[in-house]
């Protein structure tokens, strides 16, 4: 059982991610879609009840975002995995312009954003650690974690 995570700004390929790679084997929560913390917090507990492999598709910018899927998943069993999306601002901010008019993010949003992400540790409680970042033929770059203090 995998509950995996997922970190970085809007427009870094997150849900595309999810969709190639983990649509038919883990439930997505995604508080864009679920609309309210407690929504999300039902969800995922039922996914730990269940046994359910998950991925939490939200930005997780900083620790203590994590830190309310970590504790709960290692505490159920699950291996909890991270996948860091790692893209420029600039690539960002250029993908967002070509997304459909209603899911465009506030340039200003995703400044903002791009100014609370903090890198994930190992030290946080994950298991395994991931860099993903979208390759020059635009499909899905993902490297071991590589950056630890």
């Amino acid at each position: 059982m995998d509950a995996i995570i997922f970190m970085g700004i809007q427009a870094t390929g997150k849900s595309t991610f999810y969709r190639e790679r983990f649509f038919r084997t883990h439930v997505r929560i995604n508080l864009d879609m679920l609309r309210t913390r407690r929504r999300e917090e039902i969800l995922f507990t039922a996914c730990l009840k269940a046994g359910q492999s998950l991925v939490v598709d939200n930005t997780n910018c900083k620790p203590a975002d994590r830190s309310r899927y970590i504790p709960p998943a290692k505490q159920a069993g699950f291996q909890v995995v991270g996948y860091y999306f790692n893209s420029s601002i600039e690539a960002c901010l250029r993908r967002n312009a070509h997304r459909p008019a209603d899911q465009i993010i506030p340039e200003r949003g995703l400044l903002a954003m791009h100014g609370k992400l903090e890198l994930p540790s190992l030290a946080e409680g994950f298991d395994k650690l991931y860099y993903v970042s979208i390759g020059r033929d635009h499909t899905f770059v993902v490297e071991e974690w590589r950056h630890e203090i």
